[in-house]
């Protein structure tokens, strides 16, 4: 699996990608001129595409220490997109993945907004003491602390984004919609942030390049600021669907999924601020609307 790609010249910087999902696609062509990539995958069947889009792809597993073997050393930058498992406390795959790394690496780790908890729907900067409260978020502030102890003791450069919803064209609540889930009446409701998925991709790059020694931690995270029903209303108003109906949280407690209610329950405001001081980031969709108006318009891919 470690064959060369005629596609990225030896003498490239290699770069390895963990998680190469959805955005680790889109980063593929922003990263092919610029480094010899090596992507992860646990899929033998994923092999082919990622070879097609210019990776070197590498089958090994994160659940499985000894498979990442042969992944020590063999690229000093290292865009960590993988989640954790689905289970536990603790990130196991990142502690996995923080005994192969090697010294004086650069590092992008990619976690979720999910660890502040619920704000009250304050608007918050980094400095904002993070309080997890499901299991999820948990797994991943313990990813971030295993990061931070790594990075300290290899001074290592490391960049830890905090992402919010991620969207896209084919990442839109469509069928939530056309399936009559209901939202939150605005009493009841809470802030929930944004990033288009192509600005995230951007930010992970942007993030590579000026990333600082100890590790910094940034909300990938774009300029809306919108209730979860408005961005439902938003989506609906778009592709011509019926809104969602709301509920008083209680009564929404009997309907909705737990995973979808602990969504609901969580509000803040991300302020992006120090991701636009000091990694330069100009985002291409600053807004919900922006980028839903390109939808509309045909300038963008609809699904």
């Amino acid at each position: 699996m470690l064959k060369h790609s005629l596609r990225q010249p030896l003498g490239l910087p290699r770069l390895l990608i963990l998680g190469c999902g959805d955005v680790g696609m889109r980063l593929l062509p922003l990263l092919g001129a610029r480094f010899r990539v090596f992507a992860v995958t646990s899929q033998l069947e994923r092999c082919a595409e990622l070879r097609a889009a210019g990776a070197v792809p590498i089958v090994a597993d994160l659940d499985d220490r000894a498979s990442l073997r042969r992944l020590a050393g063999i690229a000093p930058w290292v865009l960590h997109l993988a989640p954790p498992q689905a289970s536990g406390l603790l990130d196991r795959r990142t502690r996995n993945l923080a005994a192969i790394l090697p010294e004086h690496a650069r590092l992008v780790y990619v976690s979720t907004s999910g660890v502040y908890g619920d704000c009250g729907g304050a608007r918050i900067d980094e400095t904002r003491t993070p309080a997890p409260s499901n299991a999820r978020a948990r797994r991943r502030l313990d990813a971030e602390t295993v990061l931070r102890a790594w990075g300290a003791r290899r001074a290592a450069r490391l960049a830890i984004l905090r992402v919010p919803g991620i969207y896209a064209a084919d990442r839109l609540p469509l069928k939530r919609l056309r399936e009559g889930t209901p939202a939150l009446v605005d009493a009841d409701d809470v802030y929930t942030n944004h990033i288009h998925a192509d600005d995230l991709a951007a930010i992970v790059l942007r993030a590579l390049w000026h990333m600082q020694a100890g590790g910094r931690v940034y909300h990938a995270s774009d300029d809306s600021d919108m209730k979860m029903a408005a961005y439902f209303d938003a989506v609906a108003d778009a592709f011509g669907l019926a809104r969602a109906p709301r509920l008083p949280r209680e009564a929404l407690k009997h309907v909705v999924t737990p995973m979808l209610l602990s969504f609901m329950s969580e509000s803040r405001r991300l302020d992006n601020g120090r991701m636009k001081r000091e990694l330069g980031v100009r985002l291409r969709h600053a807004r919900v609307a922006d980028a839903l108006q390109l939808l509309t318009d045909g300038k963008a891919g609809i699904s």
